[in-house]
């Protein structure tokens, strides 16, 4: 049995209704041959698409009969109906009135406008404006030279183009780069170290530092895992360790994939000995830069496989000021920090993720089998009538259901979790990359990418499907069954132009999901080479500060001795004030530690070459064990590196602490609570 769907933009889906008759060898074939004449073209069209899907969606050209407790090849034919299923689950949804349909319109973009707006994203507005801007110029300094050549390749575009249409005189991209060609061309070389000004050294040997075997992240599958593990690098920038191209030829034109869990590869992370560091370890300030570096070094790496970075350019969309569904993130937290301050994830997408957590990780078949409808929808009006005032009884709210309300919530964004402008990024990065490394590398920048906001409620979201994957035994929902789930409602978004391939991609997008399920610990991991970048861009700006302060200086020395005043020059306004400790004689290697919650405010510390910031916190919590207060010795404390070339930067226990502060031998030492 199927069902036919249009959507508003009159795509026509083709969707296997739940309670259709299991498939038999053959099936697929004779579905389409037994088409009654009286169809219509567009039905012919939709059946021969679905068709295709199903071919993609089977790692068998003739699909098996369906039984759960069947081979995987059967759950991996079950999951392909539940991902259209649940697009006819989302489309019934609408129809019904439960959702609004809230239309995402896309502007064409004008010769020019796409590099002028990935310009800005970079924040290298200043080449576009030709302002002299510090930030502008300490970026351009830190750029490796894969980076500098996907900088370089988009502003001569965009120069050219600006020409072309004789709008106004740009600067030439040699006196940006200093380079006498303004159209050079790189090619690939051996990965390399980053020296000391953030530059890529062609020709240096790569310099390794040796760690300990324990101290690695490990993200990889639970049981049945491949025997071979392999290790992730953060030390060097992706696009520059691409040392061979594959030729276009090599590139799948279908990719197929294997379902089973134990078919993705088991990848460790070993920490550096600047250890590792997460998304909400880095100050806002900092986790802009790493934006900006985010976007250089994914168009480059992209550069250097030779796939073409897409982005959609979208109208900005207004969503609702108020409520609990269809709000913008950004507003719904702003509501939501009025009341719990310091918020990251709505209030309402915790509760629902809490309820689910607490009484559906053992429901078989979650997120899977559908609530009723009427239920949802009248849930779905009490929770915007009584959410905010605690009024409502959760309850009487079935497994079901919360699962259709935490789906409704995500489809009914005004812009989608992971983003309008790169969910063309998404797709290319399985269609376009075979490799799961280099996949994994394109989404880990990816998700750098992401909005804090977008990206602090897509981790909550993904360490809940974490926990369903793992009550597979009594859910019936593993790793692949999730994903075709979750997949509709990330990627197949609300708009008058939705792209039939878009549409079509199931298993591209389940792919993703999995992805994203399986190796979110790592994903939200920050590459230590775009902190070693922020470092770097700090410090430029740092200089660029001092020199201005130094010409300051010598203009009012002029102006004083002109006009023969004798009193002291005021001190300027933006100069750098260094803490008591940092002006008095401390010796090499020993650090002040404050912990101002603490009895024991003020420690100094001798460093040496294993002292880790573990230890540091030891040591006060051995101090102090007896004066803190019972709420202090409550807390999780931990050792936060501050100012310097770094705004704050919460270090891993197992960071060692020497490194640190040779990197950064100006930064205060604070001991205080993670922000959560």
């Amino acid at each position: 049995m199927t069902m036919e769907m249009k959507d508003s933009g009159s795509v026509v889906l083709t969707a296997y209704h739940p309670h259709s008759p299991a498939r038999i060898p053959g099936m697929e074939q004779s579905f389409v041959q037994d088409v009654p004449p009286s169809h219509s073209p567009g039905s012919r069209k939709s059946f021969s698409r679905c068709r295709r899907i199903n071919r993609m969606l089977s790692n068998e050209s003739v699909p098996p009969a369906f039984s759960r407790s069947n081979s995987q090849a059967s759950m991996d034919s079950t999951s392909m109906e539940d991902f259209w299923c649940e697009v006819e689950s989302i489309k019934e949804s609408r129809e019904d009135g439960s959702e609004e349909a809230m239309l995402l319109e896309f502007k064409p973009a004008d010769e020019g406008e796409l590099e002028a707006e990935w310009l800005q994203d970079v924040g290298l507005s200043t080449l576009i404006s030709g302002a002299e801007e510090e930030d502008g110029q300490a970026l351009l300094s830190t750029l490796t030279r894969t980076q500098a050549a996907a900088v370089q390749k988009r502003y001569n575009t965009y120069t050219q183009t600006l020409r072309k249409k004789n709008k106004h005189t740009v600067r030439d991209v040699r006196d940006i780069f200093g380079t006498s060609d303004s159209s050079p061309t790189f090619e690939t070389v051996p990965v390399s170290p980053v020296s000391s000004n953030g530059i890529q050294l062609p020709g240096q040997k790569p310099v390794w530092k040796s760690v300990s075997s324990k101290s690695c992240l490990d993200c990889g599958t639970d049981k049945g895992s491949p025997s071979v593990t392999e290790e992730l690098s953060y030390d060097v920038s992706f696009s520059e360790s691409i040392t061979v191209l594959p030729k276009p030829q090599e590139w799948p034109k279908n990719q197929r994939f294997k379902k089973e869990d134990s078919a993705l590869p088991k990848f460790i992370v070993r920490k550096s000995r600047f250890g590792l560091t997460e998304v909400g370890d880095l100050s806002p300030e900092d986790m802009k830069k790493i934006r900006y570096l985010s976007l250089i070094e994914l168009t480059a790496f992209y550069d250097a496989l030779g796939v073409e970075l897409k982005r959609n350019r979208m109208e900005r969309v207004r969503g609702r000021e108020n409520g609990l569904f269809g709000v913008p993130l950004t507003v719904l937290l702003e509501n939501d920090q009025k009341k719990v301050p310091g918020i990251k994830v709505p209030l309402i997408f915790q509760k629902l993720l809490l309820k689910l957590e607490e009484t559906g990780l053992e429901t078989e078949g979650i997120l899977r089998v559908p609530g009723s409808a009427s239920r949802v929808k009248n849930l779905h009006q009490e929770l915007e009538a009584k959410f905010y005032e605690d009024t409502f009884d959760w309850d009487q709210v079935r497994n079901n259901d919360a699962a259709g309300l935490l789906k409704m919530f995500i489809r009914e964004l005004p812009s989608p979790l992971f983003t309008v402008e790169y969910l063309p990024a998404f797709i290319t990065l399985v269609e376009k990359i075979s490799k799961i490394k280099l996949q994994l590398q394109a989404l880990h920048l990816l998700i750098m990418l992401m909005p804090e906001a977008n990206r602090d409620t897509a981790k909550a979201f993904l360490q809940f499907l974490k926990k369903v994957v793992a009550n597979e035994g009594k859910n019936k929902m593993n790793l692949w069954n999730v994903s075709m789930i979750v997949a509709p409602n990330l990627f197949i978004y609300k708009g008058k132009r939705a792209n039939q391939q878009e549409m079509q991609a199931a298993a591209t997008t389940a792919h993703i999901v999995r992805l994203l399920i399986r190796y979110q610990d790592i994903l939200w991991t920050v590459p230590s080479f775009l902190i070693s970048q922020v470092r770097k861009m700090n410090e430029a700006a740092m200089n660029n500060s001092k020199r201005q302060l130094m010409f300051d200086k010598g203009v009012r020395k002029l102006l004083r001795r002109k006009t023969m005043e004798r009193e002291r020059p005021e001190r300027p306004e933006g100069a750098v004030t260094f803490p008591p400790y940092l002006q008095s004689d401390i010796p090499e290697g020993v650090i002040r530690v404050y912990a101002p919650l603490h009895s024991k405010v003020s420690m100094a510390i001798q460093l040496n070459s294993q002292t880790k910031a573990k230890d540091i916190l030891a040591r006060f919590h051995c101090e102090n064990s007896r004066g803190s207060s019972q709420n202090v010795r409550g807390q999780i404390q931990s050792l936060h590196e501050i100012g310097g070339n770094i705004g704050q930067h919460c270090l891993d226990p197992d960071a060692f602490m020497l490194d640190v502060y040779h990197a950064n031998p100006q930064a205060e030492w604070v001991i205080k609570p993670k922000a959560s």
